[in-house]
């Protein structure tokens, strides 16, 4: 049994899913073991355009199994419209194919509302929440206040632990927020419509994974979200709120005894960011706004426009670290093709002192980038699929990087199809 994690090294939207449809052939199951519908995965290939919020990368290759951990947060609702929107594409699904875990916890419909409401009274102090209930489900999941995907089959016991849940959680609404309280009748219509499509797919993974090891199958670990916005070692308070790291991995996915062999760190040839927080590499203005129109830079879940800047080696080093990646996917290498010279930043200057180690979080808001330029190569680059075929001056940028982060690069994507990628 061989097992892989690809995870992102930033403040995510690094290219984890093209990634994943990329290599996923060469694995039997792909799993997803963290986060939920606030971020999206967009995959290009034969059957199209997707962006994917928490279906696994995998459903695009018939043979592969895809899985949802019971580390994820399921939407039944937009899990639900998800599997509809694929599946008018031409994707098969089912459940020989798709699982989800009945330990996996469900985000109820008043996770969003509070989420939204939340954001409202933060006002001009807000985390930057895309309003997908994130937050609200992992605080409720840590207090044991929501139930899991396994109860869906037991409609009677489903209602008898999941009533009292919505009383408690109709005195936040109602007292908190002003809000109107959530009824039986709404959580009727909402079980009735979403949670009893999901009855086939939902089962007991550890047997499923037992049979995994004693078959030898190989597994992929497919994350959310980029190092940069773990709720342990991110940047506090502007994080989501669960795991994003790839020690989870085998913990989110059902298997915690599990060592992975392999972490491939994904980040992008220059930095972008989606949300609030500190951001130091950042760009802004015309430069930023040429930077985004190049790489299509609008957020996959929310369409807004993302933060760009340039390559960040301070961030990405410790990312790489904190992944513990063994090697890198450089992607969207193509988008730089437009620049005479391109700006990496190298160090930050935090107050009077030059530093090359990520500050704690507190600290970065004063943090300034000390920025180096290195030669544009000018040319059109997404015809190449060899290395030693790019410009020189792309040859030499990727090396830098490389010895910058500390971290083999093999893979440098040249464009958003499947087969756009430089393999080293």
């Amino acid at each position: 049994m061989s097992n892989c994690a690809i995870v992102g090294i930033n403040w995510g939207d690094e290219g984890k899913g093209r990634m994943v449809d990329l290599i996923c052939a060469d694995y039997d199951v792909v799993v997803r073991y963290q986060g939920g519908g606030n971020a999206g995965h967009t995959v290009i290939n034969d059957y199209g355009k997707f962006a994917l919020h928490l279906l696994p990368s995998g459903i695009f290759h018939k043979d592969v199994v895809s899985v949802i951990g019971n580390g994820v947060a399921v939407d039944p609702e937009n899990l639900i419209k998800e599997i509809e929107y694929v599946r008018e594409k031409g994707i098969k699904l089912s459940p020989d194919n798709l699982k989800i875990s009945s330990r996996a916890s469900l985000l109820l419909p008043w996770h969003k509302e509070l989420d939204c409401l939340e954001e409202q009274r933060l006002a001009d102090k807000k985390y930057g929440s895309t309003k997908q209930g994130i937050a609200p489900f992992y605080s409720d999941k840590y207090q044991k206040k929501t139930v899991l995907a396994g109860e869906i089959l037991n409609e009677k016991a489903f209602f008898e632990h999941l009533l009292p849940i919505m009383e408690w959680k109709n005195l936040t609404l109602e007292k908190v927020y002003g809000a109107e309280p959530t009824t039986y009748e709404q959580l009727k219509e909402w079980y009735d419509n979403y949670c009893i499509k999901l009855m086939p797919f939902i089962g007991d993974l550890e047997y499923f994974f037992d049979n995994a090891k004693n078959t030898e199958k190989d597994v992929l670990f497919e994350a959310q979200l980029g190092a940069l916005r773990d709720i342990d070692f991110g940047i506090h308070p502007y994080t989501t709120s669960s795991s994003t790291i790839a020690a989870y991995a085998p913990i989110g996915a059902g298997l915690p005894s599990l060592k992975l062999d392999k972490i491939i760190g994904v980040v992008k040839a220059y930095s972008t960011c989606v949300g609030e927080g500190p951001f130091t590499s950042e760009w802004f203005g015309e430069e930023a706004d040429k930077l985004r129109e190049e790489g299509g830079e609008f957020g996959a879940k929310t369409g807004r426009p993302r933060r760009v800047g340039s390559f960040d080696v301070v961030a990405t080093r410790y990312g790489v670290r904190m992944q513990g990646a063994t090697e890198i996917a450089l992607t969207k290498m193509d988008v730089l093709s437009y620049m005479d010279e391109i700006p990496v930043c190298t160090k930050y200057k935090v107050g009077d002192r030059i530093t090359e180690k990520f500050p704690f979080p507190s600290l970065l808001p004063a943090a300034e980038p000390i920025t180096e330029y290195l030669p544009g190569w000018k040319t059109d680059i997404t015809g190449v699929r060899r290395f030693e075929d790019l410009p020189k001056e792309a040859q030499d940028y990727v090396l830098y990087i490389e010895k910058a982060i500390g971290c083999y690069i093999k893979y440098i994507s040249v464009g958003p199809e499947r087969d756009s990628i430089i393999i080293r």
